[in-house]
């Protein structure tokens, strides 16, 4: 019963949260309720035994993605009415894009409940009794073990390249001098001030 309670709770909270993160004008505003939602998500990945998911929900998602979104927004100089005026413009291919993955929801839950096929069975075979985390890490160390790898060395590449970019020469941008600013003298970095009562400090 207690479960059945708490899986209502969590599918709800998610559902608003989630239409708030896209009906809310705040772009912050935003970001928090996508951070709601990861919350209950992984609540209801716990309810489902997938306790190992929940976590990646919390420390990946809120912990890492969630957040970086946030400070991304905060520190982004956002012009309101440019921002609600392409929410206009693209209005028509944005309705269409979600009346097509509520369709796709729509068919996944018919399939199911016409009968589910059993393909996390087909794909990775495992006993019933072993934890979710054991049986993650035992599939992607030996049965997918070469795709993991492929795909770190895809990041990898990603990253290097992300690198590059940022250190490519361009005109008007002034490059960081790492090795004068750590052979700077404190003396030089700081004045001592004194003003006077009432004077500001002249920089």
């Amino acid at each position: 019963m207690i479960q059945a309670i708490a899986f209502y709770i969590f599918a709800s909270v998610v559902l608003l949260s989630g239409a708030l993160t896209i009906a809310s004008r705040n772009p912050v505003h935003s970001v928090l309720w996508l951070i709601l939602a990861f919350f209950n998500a992984a609540g209801l990945m716990v309810l489902v035994g997938a306790e190992f998911i929940a976590m990646l929900l919390v420390i990946v998602y809120v912990g890492a993605v969630a957040v970086l979104f946030l400070f991304v927004v905060m520190m982004l100089d956002i012009d309101f009415a440019e921002l609600r005026a392409g929410f206009v413009r693209y209005f028509g291919i944005g309705l269409v894009l979600a009346v097509a993955l509520v369709a796709e929801i729509m068919i996944g839950v018919f399939a199911w409940s016409a009968g589910g096929i059993e393909l996390s069975r087909r794909a990775a075979p495992m006993d019933a009794g072993v934890p979710n985390i054991t049986a993650v890490g035992y599939l992607l160390y030996t049965r997918y073990l070469f795709i993991f790898e492929a795909a770190g060395f895809v990041l990898l590449v990603a990253m290097i390249g992300a690198i590059v970019l940022t250190h490519r020469e361009r005109s008007g941008a002034h490059r960081q001098n790492i090795g004068r600013q750590i052979a700077r003298r404190p003396q030089d970095a700081t004045r001592n001030m004194q003003p006077g009562i009432g004077q500001g400090v002249q920089l």
